[in-house]
């Protein structure tokens, strides 16, 4: 009997897994984000995470083992005191969502910028 295992082919890994009808397309006087965040005044409430759904694109982050262990100590204060059973992605996926509304709502005078220019 052989101990060969079976992979699947680059074409299984690297297929489109959903459906993008449904995306509208943005014309090139179009801004995405201008026109998101001019509907809401809360930056936040402006860009969602995708939240429980499949996605469709993958990036892999390196952190420290200081920053994993804050990360999975927010996901359990998360549960315990909320009861929210989140995993690390949806949070990294609603702290991305939160910084990125921050900087398209203040620009230069946002978190993200004053933490990049900090030496």
């Amino acid at each position: 009997m052989s101990r060969r295992v079976s992979l699947p082919a680059a074409d299984d890994l690297f297929r489109r897994t959903g459906d993008k009808s449904h995306v509208r397309a943005v014309g090139p006087d179009e801004d995405a984000g201008a026109q998101e965040t001019q509907s809401s005044p809360d930056p936040a409430a402006a860009r969602k995470p995708s939240g429980r759904v499949r996605h469709d694109e993958k990036m892999t982050v390196y952190v420290t083992s200081d920053e994993l262990l804050d990360l999975e100590h927010a996901r359990l204060s998360l549960r315990r005191a909320q009861g929210l059973a989140v995993d690390r992605g949806r949070l990294v996926r609603e702290a991305v969502a939160l910084v990125l509304a921050d900087y398209e709502a203040n620009g230069d005078d946002s978190v993200l910028v004053r933490r990049l220019t900090e030496e």
